[in-house]
């Protein structure tokens, strides 16, 4: 973290052109396209080698639908839930099972939440409807063979951002959950301060006000604090994606969470995901560990 970006009030000096640079994660690769594919190609196999549970609905919307990988003859296993990015405007579940195999392997379940994307959903809505699938998984899951004592959620950039609004505790008891119904967190290359997004391109599949992105940034909504998180970021990811991701880690530590920060070398902003896919790899091994925490 070189001292440009360590102040957290730097970007509002910047012009609007370098604003819009350090947010487009897709500038960061040569060929996005690629990048997305491999999402898709790692997936497609999981769901014939894998025993799968698919398009589960959570709720009567038709995009709200999930994807379960049970541990056979083990409901009571521990349960990976994932929550797909695309700057929450692309990707479906459909993308984003390609660890299921390992997990699955590991004693571990699986679930990938799909969710209506925007500028479809506002932001607002589709915070909720990560937060029904939840939901259901931790109460309603049982007859598809999970009813996990141990449950750790996780996303990736946008997702990682839907993730840590759901690793707070507010919303929990209105859906009859535990304040630390949610064991850990993995949170990787994430978004936890939507005031700069808001003023820059995404905001025109967004449409925040002021108030809508202070309301839904991670930043003010943060964990229980015995909730332990794993907040990582790629060596490749722009300086505000790293800096976002530093003070969040920065700020749930100062709350009382056990926070394990970790940049992962030779990485970008959309394969540091794929790492889970390597039972040696440290993202790996860092999930599995708050699983067994």
């Amino acid at each position: 973290m070189n001292s440009r970006t360590a102040s957290v009030s730097d970007w509002r000096s910047w012009p609007q052109a370098e604003l819009e640079r350090q947010y487009d994660a897709r500038a960061t690769v040569p060929d996005i396209a690629v990048e997305l594919q491999a999402y898709r190609d790692s997936s497609t196999p999981m769901y014939q080698l894998t025993p799968c549970v698919r398009d589960v609905t959570y709720g009567s919307g038709s995009d709200e639908t999930l994807d379960l990988f049970p541990v056979a003859g083990r409901p009571d296993a521990p349960l990976l839930v994932f929550i797909h990015g695309g700057y929450w405007r692309a990707l479906t579940s459909q993308d984003s099972v390609f660890m299921a195999q390992q997990f699955t392997a590991h004693g571990v379940a699986v679930a990938a939440i799909n969710y209506t994307l925007a500028p479809q959903a506002t932001l607002a809505q589709i915070v909720d409807q990560c937060q029904r699938a939840v939901a259901w998984l931790l109460k309603d899951a049982a007859p598809h063979g999970v009813a996990p004592p141990r449950t750790v959620l996780t996303g990736s950039s946008a997702g990682a951002h839907l993730a840590a609004m759901l690793l707070a505790p507010e919303w929990q008891a209105e859906h009859g959950l535990a304040p630390n119904a949610l064991c850990g967190g993995v949170l990787l290359s994430g978004l936890y301060d939507l005031e700069p997004v808001q003023r820059c391109v995404p905001n025109t599949w967004l449409n925040l006000s002021v108030a809508q992105a202070q309301a839904l940034s991670p930043m003010h909504h943060l964990p229980h604090p015995q909730v332990p998180l794993y907040v990582a970021v790629a060596e490749h990811d722009t300086d505000e994606f790293k800096r976002q991701s530093h003070d969040y880690a920065a700020e749930c530590r100062a709350h009382g969470n056990p926070v394990t920060w970790h940049e992962a070398p030779q990485r970008n902003h959309f394969n540091i995901v794929l790492d889970w896919m390597d039972a040696q790899s440290a993202l790996f091994q860092a999930t599995m560990g708050l699983m067994h925490r």
